[in-house]
């Protein structure tokens, strides 16, 4: 199970076209709101979660958890409790973490981000705390992937589809979306 966290002002296109995409290459995908009910995105899009994440715990399902970014989505997430277990349980199992836009930042904060390379949405790059900084727009270190922004989210979205499947796959998902 791949878990998507929304919290109130996530960045639309990348929450979503993570759930697509995912959910396109077959995956287990499971949205959580980081609040109850409907989640509204910073551009005023409001989405209905599969579940609320005083539902859901750490457990050995979880393939990988996304992050989007977007503000104040970013900063809502990294005030959760309940987002930062998540978060410490994925790192402690060495599972897939993803993160764009500005959610980078959670990881820095936490220090999971030191000695790695890593990326974000410019103007956030100080937050990456450790990090050796990437000019790439989608970067992979191990089992952490972040990403630019908004821009990049299909390529994101690949790229966790070939971390979990594998690169063939990854390729024909992509040529499949029409992506060049």
């Amino acid at each position: 199970m791949i878990c998507v966290f929304f919290a109130q002002g996530f960045e639309e296109v990348e929450g979503i076209t993570v759930v697509d995409v995912l959910r396109r290459a077959k995956l287990d995908v499971l949205t959580i709101g980081v609040e109850s009910g409907c989640v509204t995105g910073a551009h005023g899009i409001s989405v209905i979660c599969d579940d609320e994440i005083t539902r859901v715990t750490p457990n050995d399902k979880i393939e990988a958890i996304i992050l989007p970014g977007g503000m104040p989505g970013t900063t809502n997430l990294e005030k959760s409790p309940k987002v930062q277990a998540m978060i410490d349980y994925a790192a402690m199992k060495n599972i897939l973490i993803g993160a764009i836009c500005a959610a980078p930042i959670i990881l820095g904060h936490k220090g999971l981000l030191k000695g790695r390379s890593a990326t974000c949405f410019p103007g956030f790059e100080k937050e990456l705390i450790g990090a050796q900084l990437s000019e790439e727009l989608v970067c992979t270190d191990g089992n952490i992937i972040t990403a630019k922004g908004m821009g990049v989210s299909i390529d994101f979205s690949v790229e966790i589809v070939k971390q979990l499947t594998n690169e063939q796959t990854a390729l024909n998902l992509k040529e499949s979306l029409q992506c060049p």
